[in-house]
């Protein structure tokens, strides 16, 4: 397999990034914990065998076969290594990695058919306030709000009315999470690496209590 690796540093975190072709991914089991070659066994689909792999194949250049595991929410981590977030797109995984607070990582490979599922993840003021008739801004906000959702701490998250965007600068965004009792606001750095769309919190998430949230 001919595999490209790549890191880049932001703020404190480290994104790890595995390009890849088509392999077979047997031939890498030595990579993959036993509960993992198990798991393998379970995907029918060579794309998701592969994802899964080549997810592992970086793990174990960063943590040796330390296992990934899973909190209630889903979330991976892996002990006593700091904070992780994990992504992949269209033949590229990424890692990240940080030491002092969580992170959300996502990758995003720009397709046409964001342009039918906008209605689902983009508010009315967003609308107004972003080119959404421009596919690479549809994917960067559709990136940021998955980043979003990795902070957001729970499930069943409603895309277009509680993750909400708005521009900062240059390669930033500021997004809101809305909760019943708080809000978590995020610092949100996107850039762009082989036609893929990479977004990362740059900061830790800050947590504004109901009773003195401001707009």
């Amino acid at each position: 397999m001919k595999i490209k690796t790549r890191c880049i540093r932001n703020n404190g975190s480290e994104i790890h990034l595995l390009m890849y072709g088509e392999f077979n991914p047997s031939n890498y089991l030595s990579k993959l914990t036993s509960i993992e070659i198990e798991k393998l066994k379970t995907f029918g689909s060579i794309t998701r065998k592969r994802e899964f792999v080549a997810v592992r194949i970086l793990r174990d250049s960063l943590f040796g076969l330390e296992p990934i595991l899973y909190n209630s929410l889903g979330a991976p981590y892996i002990n006593k290594k700091g904070f992780v977030s994990i992504s992949h797109s269209k033949n590229m995984v990424g890692f990240a990695f940080n030491s002092e607070h969580p992170i959300g990582l996502d990758l995003e490979y720009p397709q046409e058919k964001i342009h039918k599922i906008q209605s689902k993840f983009i508010s009315d003021t967003e609308r107004q306030l972003f080119d959404t008739n421009d596919r690479k801004v549809l994917t960067q906000l559709w990136s940021a709000k998955e980043a979003m959702y990795k902070l957001a701490g729970r499930k069943k998250i409603i895309f277009n009315s509680e993750l909400l965007l708005a521009p900062s600068s240059e390669n930033k965004l500021r997004g809101t999470i809305i909760n019943l009792d708080h809000q978590l606001k995020v610092n949100l750095d996107i850039f762009e690496f082989e036609k893929t769309i990479i977004t990362i919190n740059s900061k830790p998430v800050e947590r504004i209590e109901s009773n003195s949230q401001s707009n």
